[in-house]
């Protein structure tokens, strides 16, 4: 597993698996959030089986699949509202953590400036140019 803190309070992974829940937990993120859609996975690791283990170990789990190509204003704010309602660190995952990263920046747009919500996660390698727009518009 490969946590990649974008703040002190939010980070990105590529796929977990149930097993890595317990180190995510002991780093001390609180809220889980899936940005994997179920279709991309194999059942092991869909969305009902990470929940169940997640919050055997007291985390919160939040779906809220982002569909490569196909992100929708309702992920935006749901992305938001899981990161605003969680009570400490947030930890979220998809196929790579670029989806991950982009709708974290699209939630925080207006709120930080566009070369920071592009800058923080290219120190991971997430490339969020084409977002500079959107960003700039907010």
């Amino acid at each position: 597993m490969d946590i990649r803190a974008l703040t002190p309070t939010y980070a990105v992974s590529p796929q977990i698996t149930p097993e890595d829940l317990p180190q995510i937990k002991a780093a001390g993120y609180v809220t889980v959030i899936n940005n994997r859609p179920d279709a991309e996975i194999p059942g092991a690791l869909h969305s009902d089986t990470m929940r169940a283990a997640a919050e055997a170990l007291g985390l919160t789990f939040v779906a809220n699949p982002v569909i490569g190509g196909a992100l929708t204003e309702d992920n935006i704010t749901a992305q938001r509202a899981a990161i605003t309602a969680s009570p400490g660190p947030v930890f979220a995952y998809c196929a790579s953590g670029n989806r991950s990263s982009v709708v974290w920046a699209l939630a925080h747009a207006g709120q930080m400036s566009a070369d920071e919500l592009i800058g923080i996660p290219a120190r991971f390698g997430y490339s969020l140019d084409w977002l500079r727009p959107t960003l700039e518009q907010a």
